[in-house]
């Protein structure tokens, strides 16, 4: 008999395939995702779980009687109860290294996007306002030849400085519990503390994960360390940030703008006062968002799934449970 799991959204045709030569599969064929009570109801009876970022704590766990392993389709687990997986003894996996490009390419988009403020002048033009040069009230900044602050220098984050350095030329300083020698040698990237990051960058970008100890890491303090030309940027998660803090920041010209992939509450409120400054670009947690790469992390996760419901262990634990 095989294994029986529970994929909570719509996959690809080709990686539901693969999944189904080694499994049997109870599928959801409405849009969007499995509500959680829809899981709870379905999990008693199953080995395996596919989804993506479904709460999984005591109380789902509790109710699955043969559940093996939870296949995540993110990199980020935030929505991982670790303690009850342990308590359960149940694998838990994430999707890494595939999109790191990807979200590196998103976060410079960000970077040009609101230094040359792009969505802006984008607006000015289709509005008909082109009637004359926009005059130095719709000046950007130069992102060449600058200084680049990294908060999280992991996987995306070297990659991130890689095009900072190679392809902008700009001054890299990067800041994480544990400095990085050989990615100082490679890339001319210079470990700071954190403080001296925040004062001395043009562009502060956020790419740690949220944990208790970045619960808020940038506030009303760290804004007010930054340059008052500096641009913040946030493609990590929303809550490593106090979003009430930074629009303080912005009202108070404190910061020159803000790069946002990420909010404390997604989706956001659509009456969140930074989705009324022009010189915020705000988007809807894309970081990944391309066909290919949501097609590998979907992939990989079926990979997972499927290695951890026929005895293997699969590739993309989450480092918590390893042994």
């Amino acid at each position: 008999m095989k294994p029986k799991v529970l994929i909570t959204e719509q996959i690809p045709n080709e990686i539901l395939d693969y999944i189904q030569e080694s499994c049997d599969c109870i599928t959801w064929e409405k849009e969007g995702k499995m509500p959680r009570a829809e899981v709870l109801e379905q999990i008693d009876e199953v080995d395996g779980l596919l989804t993506t970022h479904i709460k999984i704590d005591d109380e789902l766990l509790s109710q699955a009687n043969q559940l093996k392993i939870v296949s995540d389709i993110s990199v980020g687990y935030n929505n991982y109860d670790i303690e009850a997986l342990k308590n359960h003894n149940i694998f838990a996996t994430h999707t890494p290294y595939v999109l790191d490009e990807t979200v590196a390419d998103l976060v410079f988009s960000l970077i040009l996007s609101v230094a040359r403020r792009i969505p802006e002048l984008d607006r000015f033009v289709k509005e008909g306002k082109w009637e004359k040069s926009i005059g130095e009230e719709g000046f950007g900044k130069d992102v060449h030849s600058t200084t680049m602050g990294i908060i999280g220098m992991g996987r995306i984050g070297e990659k991130i400085a890689r095009r900072a350095s190679l392809g902008f030329g700009m001054d890299v300083l990067y800041y994480k519990r544990t400095p990085n020698p050989e990615l100082e040698e490679k890339l001319g990237a210079t470990y700071v503390e954190f403080e001296t990051l925040l004062e001395q960058s043009d562009f502060v970008v956020v790419m740690t994960p949220l944990s208790d100890t970045t619960y808020h890491l940038i506030g009303e303090k760290e804004f007010n360390k930054m340059k008052k030309d500096a641009f913040f940027i946030n493609a990590s998660r929303g809550p490593v940030v106090n979003e009430k803090a930074l629009i303080q920041a912005l009202k108070e010209k404190k910061i020159a703008g803000a790069g946002l992939d990420v909010f404390e509450q997604e989706p956001t409120d659509p009456n969140n006062e930074l989705l009324k400054m022009d010189n915020v670009v705000t988007l809807p947690h894309i970081g990944s968002a391309t066909k290919k790469t949501r097609f590998d992390m979907a992939m990989v996760a079926a990979q997972n799934l499927v290695d951890g419901v026929t005895g293997k262990t699969p590739k993309y634990v989450i480092k918590e449970l390893k042994n």
